[in-house]
């Protein structure tokens, strides 16, 4: 669980009182939205496009002290979480690790250069007491025959990681896809980078009989678009029912596909996005965080120098300020079955026992000699 001792040590008696009630309405929602982490039955797997975290490059921050205690406590609620857009500077993660606590880590890859590159990172966030690093990390690096379009590599590579969560074993992607324009080149740019990281994985997978996960954001406009072709055109499968991701809730930028070994994916029939503005940095509380806001250029002043309460300052505050203390992304998460013991024992019991998958990403008992 998170630790919340600097509220007392390290926070002003008005602002501390505010984080502990939006922590306590978080967690409300957290437990309503989202099942209880399990010690051995189940695996809660998100992914989160962490905006710009957390370089203020864009001068719309920094973000306050009690927004890295609500993003620690919504991480706090999975397993494992893939963050993209992780920046240069790690120090700010390592503040989110710090509240996590001692039982949680990540891996993280290099920052990826270029303009298109940003200087970002792909990290894996994980509870150490649920999750096991495996030892196999490394970033994909296309074969020349297999580039993207104009014989290029990824604008932001792909981080490609081994874990282990109780009996379920598995090989975990996570990408930033280039997004470029609407349009024309760029977006079919976009649509080659997906189906250059699908085609490459689903042949490893194939080669391999090994379990694949690949998530993060791709940039998908819509289920029915080109984008969305890409991601499932090699064989991947997606969860039904996961919803648009961003903050308008009309765009499924984000995604979580699975290649199986035998049926080893079992999906319990839980995921989800989750909307941590539906209790945090609500349209009421805009007047409470005018004050707060440090760079007045984004704002319209009175003649005292205060902000005005008026429909740009209104819209500024919720479609851009509060998105650079969360994201503009929502956290996307399903929840995985990983304890196959039953399954396996039965072979031994009913040698002509044939598992019956629950959902349509169960296929078949598992082997599990190979573990």
């Amino acid at each position: 669980m998170p630790y919340y001792f600097p509220l007392k040590h390290n926070f002003g008696p008005d602002e501390s009182q505010r984080a502990a009630q939006n922590l306590l309405a978080l967690r409300r929602q957290l437990r309503a939205e989202i099942p209880a982490r399990t010690v051995n039955d189940t695996l809660l797997l998100a992914t989160w496009n962490l905006r710009d975290f957390d370089s203020n490059k864009f001068k719309h921050g920094p973000r306050l002290k009690e927004s890295f205690f609500y993003i620690a406590e919504i991480i706090s609620a999975f397993d494992m979480v893939a963050l993209q857009e992780i920046n240069e500077d790690l120090s700010a993660l390592n503040k989110v690790l710090r509240i996590l606590g001692p039982d949680w880590d990540y891996i993280t890859t290099d920052k990826t250069e270029g303009a298109s590159g940003n200087n970002e990172r792909m990290t894996f966030v994980y509870d150490t007491r649920k999750v096991r690093f495996l030892k196999i990390a490394g970033e994909v690096v296309l074969p020349l025959k297999q580039l993207v379009s104009d014989e290029r590599q990824f604008a932001r590579t792909p981080f490609l990681v081994a874990f282990q969560s109780g009996w379920f074993k598995f090989m975990i992607c996570t990408v930033h896809i280039y997004f470029g324009s609407a349009s024309g080149e760029q977006l079919q740019r976009r649509i080659a980078e997906i189906e250059a990281i699908t085609k490459f994985l689903s042949k490893r997978a194939d080669d391999e009989a090994a379990n694949y996960i690949l998530l993060g954001d791709f940039n998908i406009v819509s289920p029915e678009h080109q984008t969305m072709q890409a991601l499932k055109k090699h064989g991947f499968l997606l969860p039904e029912g996961l919803s648009a991701s961003n903050i308008h809730l009309d765009k499924h930028y984000d995604q979580i596909a699975f290649k199986s070994r035998e049926g080893q994916v079992q999906f319990s029939g839980n995921s989800g996005v989750f909307n941590p503005y539906l209790t945090l940095f609500s349209e009421s509380d805009r007047q409470i965080y005018y004050p707060l806001m440090t760079n007045k250029d984004n704002l319209e002043l009175d003649a005292a120098s205060q902000p005005l309460d008026n429909e740009s300052n209104q819209k500024y505050y919720l479609n851009t300020w509060r998105t650079f203390q969360i994201s503009d992304h929502l956290p996307m998460w399903v929840e995985l079955r990983i304890d196959f013991a039953e399954q396996y024992l039965q072979e031994f019991v009913m040698p002509s026992f044939a598992y019956q998958p629950e959902h349509p990403l169960s296929f078949a008992m598992p082997e599990l000699d190979n573990l």
